[in-house]
């Protein structure tokens, strides 16, 4: 069973920073519940599958050098966290936002994603 710190890592770098599909597959499956609820600025999915394919969108229209980093501590209850990240060239961030879960049975039931203002 994974802990709410181990899980946000692991959304953070193994899935949406993950450039290698299998690899970002995997880390997933382990991860999240199969029915995981995903809430972006873009609107909401249900769903493993539909989570890997914002994931793959996300990367897939990034450039190479573009990475996600921790941007600031985690904070973490027993079943809540939530992680602040940035993405762009390292140390030169394009977007800030903040990523939030719910843990049950060691798995992320859902995700929500929000954005700094520009």
């Amino acid at each position: 069973m994974s802990t709410v710190a181990e899980l946000l890592r692991v959304n953070l770098h193994d899935v949406f920073g993950n450039r290698d599909a299998a690899q970002r597959r995997a880390a997933a499956a382990q991860a999240f519940s199969p029915d995981v609820a995903f809430t972006d600025p873009e609107g909401a999915v249900v769903g493993i599958e539909a989570l890997l394919a914002k994931a793959a969108d996300l990367l897939g229209g990034a450039p190479a050098e573009f990475a996600f980093v921790e941007d600031g501590p985690a904070y973490v209850s027993a079943t809540t966290g939530a992680q602040p990240w940035a993405f762009g060239p390292v140390g030169a961030p394009v977007v800030r936002g903040i990523d939030i879960i719910a843990v049950e049975d060691g798995v992320i039931t859902a995700l929500t994603t929000v954005l700094a203002e520009a």
